[in-house]
């Protein structure tokens, strides 16, 4: 629908790109803290997930469950967070971040605990991949 979207930099700058789905973009928020994935709706202009059409959002909604899913699948985390935010990146995006009991910012927000460690190269795009390999899956 929409051939105008562009990811905000910030979120380019800290997730390496897992694939696209029917609506959203998947990235991997480069954290070896946390397993997070980024679902961006490629809408450009989005906000919030009112600018959405109902389709989108039904849509979306469905990506989302997805997306729990695979994070079940790839990490094997205690719980799963699903958010959105938008006070750094106005940018429409959700977070679904695999947590652990163990994790350095349980039972608090992954948002503002410590600072990000990013993956070795070897491990960052072999997590993207088997993402990706889910994703297809699911």
């Amino acid at each position: 629908m929409t051939t105008d979207f562009t990811l905000d930099p910030r979120l380019a700058a800290d997730t390496l790109a897992v694939g696209d789905l029917a609506l959203c973009s998947v990235l991997l928020m480069d954290d070896a803290r946390f397993p997070w994935l980024i679902l961006v709706p490629r809408r450009d202009g989005a906000t919030e997930i009112t600018d959405l059409s109902a389709a989108d959002s039904a849509t979306l909604m469905e990506e989302i469950r997805i997306a729990t899913g695979v994070m079940l699948a790839l990490a094997k985390p205690d719980k799963v967070n699903v958010g959105a935010l938008g006070n750094v990146v106005a940018q429409l995006h959700i977070h679904v971040v695999g947590r652990y009991r163990s994790d350095p910012a349980w039972p608090g927000p992954v948002w503002g605990s410590g600072s990000r460690i990013p993956y070795p190269a070897h491990a960052a795009a072999s997590l993207a991949e088997r993402a990706a390999s889910l994703f297809t899956e699911a």
